[in-house]
């Protein structure tokens, strides 16, 4: 499969094209619903993106809609447009909506040409001048199988809530016999298609099967999502030139297949479309919130990552871990790039001129420095030889060979910055030119941390606040405390929770930047219960050596 990127950009979200008349009869008389709720995001001072997917029985044709927007809830619309929803972009509409007051909340919903309206959406303007507070949602890691989003329900109901920041591993994937699929089938929440995902067709699959989810709706319903993608939105651990889970022998070229990843989720999320010129992979972007903070969102997966560095061939020993180490240490390996790190300093440099005192990172991995800890010790020790010892023996290899390569110093995870040391280095020194300390959001790792994050020099240069998965299984699923065990193990480790699903609320005031670790009871069920596992605060610009538990 070949995908001309200037020919498929045209097919990605618009709705200006032309409709032959003969399209558009059939399109009329067709039956439309909105199957898959309503959506908004990348929201301004003046507006946002709003988003839906038409469901048309019987037709391919395009179809007309017309979008509404309102100032209140009660419907009365004081915006509002046509738009065609193009069966060359699987039906789907993206509206930039301006020409609103900022620091506001907004409604709005699409009609057909009948009597079909889809549900009603609200999402908030950015603000501008005095912000006395903030509120976010950060999420990350919602595997369909994985269990029921009952972290999003519990977003939904939020009394407060700006926006929703989005991390990646919006869908993943994996077939029907992949990763975790052991509680989909418990719960009849399989993939669809069955298959792992390679072509266009199958990635739009994918991403409507997650959208159907009515928690899913929900909370895309309540705010503005604010979304960067990461790998398994093409194949697990990707980087500029493949996967770890992309064979081009049996499943052809990486690029074919990263084109058609990223056309799917161009289609299917509230995102501005790719900018004429540049590459669809550079989705970095900022967003202001007034005299109160600067969120900068980079991408770390397809635009320039250098390939994981792994130990290889045979038993794991030490030639293979001196080699592994070797390959990390290399000065040339990047996660950001050049370009994309030079313009990160530059919207924190300008935000840190403009006195804010908040710069936000939204970035997909950990951060953190983190050792890998030794799971012979500790309080846990015992039951997490039980649980090793009853894994099938893949796992149980797995498992003994990484605690072997902990004890010989290697790091937790080589897909985080902890594989990248020079470029996190390189990033460090970008913070201190632009005389920020700012607060870094990380998803990926199905974990929630709160961590400090110091340079080779022993200087602090940043927090971290990582959100757990909405339903993903983590290590805390296998080893039951290595959460603690790491924080046990690392200085920069003030908090870590393997265990719980849930989600980071994270709410900014001049004075301090507070993240609760949302967790919900269940993934299994309904009801369920919410708790906050614990809240660590920073405060900005401050020299710290751990974050305040409250």
């Amino acid at each position: 499969m070949t995908v001309n990127r200037r020919g498929a950009l045209g097919l990605i979200g618009s709705g200006t094209a032309l409709v032959l008349p003969g399209a558009a009869l059939a399109a009329q008389a067709a039956k439309i619903r909105f199957d898959h709720g309503v959506a908004s995001g990348d929201p301004a001072s003046d507006g946002a993106v709003i988003w839906t997917r038409v469901t048309a029985d019987g037709t391919t044709a395009d179809v007309p809609v017309t979008w509404h927007v309102a100032a209140s809830a009660d419907g009365k619309s004081i915006a509002s447009g046509k738009v065609t929803a193009r069966s060359a972009a699987d039906h789907t509409v993206k509206v930039e909506v301006t020409r609103l007051q900022p620091g506001r909340d907004y409604w709005y919903w699409f009609s057909g040409e009948g009597e079909e309206r889809s549900p009603m959406g609200r999402f908030r303007t950015l603000p501008v001048g005095a912000v006395p507070d903030l509120v976010l949602a950060v999420a990350s890691c919602q595997l369909y199988p994985g269990g029921l989003f009952n972290a999003y329900a519990d977003m939904a109901a939020l009394p407060r809530l700006d926006a929703v920041v989005h991390l990646g591993d919006y869908i993943y994937e994996y077939g029907a016999e992949g990763y975790g699929v052991e509680i989909g089938r418990r719960l009849g929440r399989l993939p669809d298609p069955p298959h792992e995902i390679l072509t266009l067709a199958d990635y739009r699959r994918r991403h409507a099967q997650v959208k159907s989810d009515g928690d899913m709706q929900a909370a895309h319903a309540r705010a503005a999502f604010i979304c960067v993608w990461d790998d398994h939105e093409v194949a697990n651990d990707g980087w500029i030139g493949g996967a770890e889970n992309h064979d081009p022998a049996t499943e052809g070229n990486w690029k074919a297949r990263k084109a058609a990843a990223m056309q799917a989720y161009f289609e299917w999320m509230p995102i501005r479309d790719p900018k004429a010129g540049k590459p669809w992979e550079a989705i970095n972007r900022s967003f202001e919130f007034g005299d109160l903070a600067t969120l900068a969102m980079v991408e770390t997966r397809l635009l320039a990552r250098s390939q994981q560095a792994e130990v290889k061939g045979g038993t794991p020993g030490k030639e293979q871990f001196a080699a592994v180490m070797a390959e990390r240490a290399r000065p040339d390996r990047e996660l950001l790039g050049p370009d994309q790190q030079r313009w990160l300093e530059g919207v924190l440099a300008q935000s840190v001129r403009a006195a804010k005192p908040w710069q936000l990172l939204g970035n997909q991995v950990i951060m953190a420095r983190v050792a890998g800890p030794d799971l012979t010790t500790g309080p846990n020790a015992a039951a997490s030889a039980a649980r090793i010892a009853a894994l099938p023996p893949a796992f149980r290899q797995r498992i003994e060979q990484a605690a072997a390569g902990y004890k010989a110093g290697l790091p937790f995870n080589f897909d985080a910055w902890d594989g990248y040391p020079a470029a996190r280095e390189r990033l460090y020194a970008a913070f201190r030119r632009a005389g920020s300390k700012p607060v870094v959001l990380a998803g990926d790792s199905h974990a929630a941390w709160a961590n400090d994050l110091y340079d080779d020099g022993g200087a602090l240069v940043a927090s971290e606040f990582g959100a757990t998965a909405i339903t993903s299984p983590s290590y805390g699923s296998l080893l039951p405390g290595i959460g603690e065990a790491l924080a046990d193990a690392n200085k920069e480790v003030a908090f870590c929770d393997q265990d719980s699903k849930g989600y980071t609320l994270l709410t900014l005031t001049p004075a301090a930047a507070t993240a609760q670790f949302v967790a919900v009871s269940t993934v299994l069920a309904k009801p369920f219960d919410r708790r906050v596992a614990a809240t660590y605060r920073a405060f900005p610009g401050q020299a710290r050596t751990t974050l305040e538990k409250l």
